[in-house]
């Protein structure tokens, strides 16, 4: 039995991208429009991971620390000692503003958005040895319902993401049907239990996983002894709005646009610099 839409999608279309490319390979935009995501290997070398990371790893510290102040150590569903969830880093480090809005995603957001684009969310993933716990199976746009309903997830590795440490897994194709109903639970908002189809995508650090905010997936438990980190930046088109539903009427729409954090990356196909 097929997954139920969600109640806000409504006669949803999936669009394959037809170019013009300025980074992907029509075999990487096939791909990625069959099945929902493409891993990029070597993207970002390794003194640019290193920038990057040591810009991230005190905030996260910090939210570290603010989890094992809390009772029971949790704050939704990030949990102390086991996975970290750090939100706008670009609001607070000029470092990680600057990677987010820089050439490479200027790039892939041409590629795969078009040429009127803004960064939507970032945060830093940690997750940390002995996490045992997956995090579930669900699409980005089912904890947040934007529409268009089809932005870009950027999945970048900080460290190497192995099946061992919690790489992410996808269910290819689904994606396709716009965004499914989720269920909250303790772990977090899920759409799928256990599918059969599942494809790991383990990737190098400095790779990137792309994604649609319809692709489901999910990522494992960390079995090693290191801290598997990652950093998820996501862009949606110049225009998109965040919908919160409401008792009576039609849902509240809030434009995507906040200047502080949701900046434009590319403006006419260009660099807004």
């Amino acid at each position: 039995m097929l997954p139920r839409p969600h109640p806000l999608n409504r006669g949803f279309e999936w669009t394959d991208h037809a170019g013009p490319r300025r980074r992907l390979t029509p075999d990487q935009t096939r791909g990625f429009d069959e099945r929902g995501f493409v891993v990029l290997e070597g993207i970002f070398d390794a003194s640019e991971v290193a920038d990057v990371t040591a810009a991230l790893d005190p905030l996260e510290a910090e939210v570290e620390s603010f989890l094992q102040s809390r009772d029971g150590g949790r704050a939704f569903i990030a949990r102390a000692g086991e996975i970290t969830f750090t939100p706008h880093a670009v609001q607070r480090s000029e470092r990680a503003r600057a990677f987010c809005g820089g050439a490479v995603f200027q790039d892939l957001v041409h590629d795969l958005i078009g040429p009127n684009v803004r960064l939507y969310w970032d945060q830093a993933v940690y997750k940390k040895p002995g996490a045992d716990d997956p995090f579930p199976w669900h699409q980005d746009n089912g904890y947040t319902y934007v529409e268009p309903q089809e932005y870009l997830t950027c999945w970048v590795a900080l460290t190497d993401a192995t099946e061992e440490n919690g790489c992410p897994w996808v269910v290819p194709g689904l994606h396709r049907r716009g965004t499914l109903a989720h269920e909250m639970t303790d772990l977090g908002w899920v759409c799928l239990n256990d599918p059969q189809d599942a494809v790991a995508a383990p990737v190098r650090a400095g790779g990137v996983v792309l994604f649609s905010s319809l692709t489901p997936h999910a990522t494992g438990p960390n079995h090693t002894d290191e801290v598997r980190k990652t950093y998820i930046v996501q862009f949606a088109p110049e225009g998109a709005e965040v919908l919160s539903p409401r008792a009576d009427g039609p849902p509240l729409r809030t434009p995507a646009n906040a200047p502080d954090r949701q900046f434009p990356v590319l403006v006419g196909g260009r660099s807004p610099a």
